[in-house]
């Protein structure tokens, strides 16, 4: 399949998600021609496409999402060559380690898609009413109406307090008022019980704004996911291999700047070289679009 031209931008996924640094990603990560390309977070195939244009090489990428609907949608890469994984990204990694696969390029984009936060039915925003699911996968048994409904008042405040960073007294009152109005089983009734508990007045971000991340990452086992696949990845790189990552917020990028970190002070024993001394932001390198505002680029290269 070397040598076939895919569109950067194919209509349908374009409109679907537009990619968040996408430019300063092809520009780090280099693609050359023959290169091969693993996308741990394939989402709707906006970095993917444009990558594999510079590779002509579909053949030689690998695609994986845990979302069965980014599956779907990433079927026109799979019918020009590149392997489609319906995984969580772990398992992913730790599945091509086992057969022994190496890559030129990895992304890994810690963020949720589009179409994820647009879809009412996919729970994830309280912009739409919508069942309380927030399942990346949406066949796991989990979801973030589970956690609502099912766990006790002071797990419920660990959770938001964590993974919201909420500020414990607004954390505690939350908490309370969910199990005291339980079941509860739509997005928008819950951010409704949330406003009712703020106290003051709020301007750009709606006080459920943090919850909801909380219980979307308690959802899906998300800071443990990046927290294991971290130093799988030289393992997966060729020498002189790129990876990226992008993450949208503090939680997500703590992991990520202090596996950078240890490996810029590792010395000898290092695995990669940053590229990145600071990471790309996307407020300031993709201003137009909304999505990148918090997103932050990190790139290393395998020695």
């Amino acid at each position: 399949m070397k040598g076939m031209s895919i569109k950067a931008h194919p209509p349908h996924l374009h409109a679907l998600h537009v990619p968040v640094l996408l430019d300063e990603t092809v520009r780090l990560l280099a693609p050359q021609p023959g290169e091969t390309y693993l996308d741990l977070t394939a989402g709707y195939g906006g970095h993917a496409s444009a990558i594999i244009e510079k590779t002509k090489n579909p053949s030689g990428a690998v695609l994986v999402d845990r979302d069965e609907n980014a599956i779907a949608e990433l079927q026109a890469l799979k019918g020009s060559g590149a392997v489609l994984l319906h995984t969580d990204f772990v398992t992913a990694a730790r599945q091509l380690i086992q057969e022994g696969k190496q890559f030129d390029m990895i992304l890994v984009d810690l963020g949720v898609s589009s179409p994820q936060l647009d879809r009412a039915e996919r729970g994830f925003s309280f912009s739409k009413d919508g069942p309380l699911d927030m399942r990346m996968d949406p066949s796991a048994e989990k979801s973030a109406g589970t956690i609502v409904n099912r766990s006790s008042e002071d797990e419920l405040r660990r959770i938001i307090t964590t993974y919201g960073e909420v500020p414990t007294g607004f954390a505690a009152r939350i908490a309370k008022t969910i199990v005291r109005n339980r079941p509860i089983d739509t997005t928008t009734k819950l951010a409704d019980l949330i406003l009712n508990e703020h106290r003051g007045k709020w301007q750009r971000i709606h006080p459920a704004t943090r919850t909801f991340q909380a219980l979307r990452i308690a959802t899906n086992d998300e800071i443990s996911q990046i927290e294991a696949v971290l130093p799988l990845l030289p393992t997966l790189l060729t020498s002189g291999g790129r990876v990226g990552v992008i993450s949208f917020h503090s939680l997500e990028d703590r992991p990520v700047k202090q596996y950078f970190k240890e490996q810029a002070s590792a010395g000898y024993e290092a695995e990669l070289d940053i590229l990145t001394r600071k990471p790309i932001e996307g407020a300031t390198h993709d201003v137009h679009n909304p999505r990148s505002r918090s997103a932050k680029l990190r790139v290393a290269v395998k020695k």
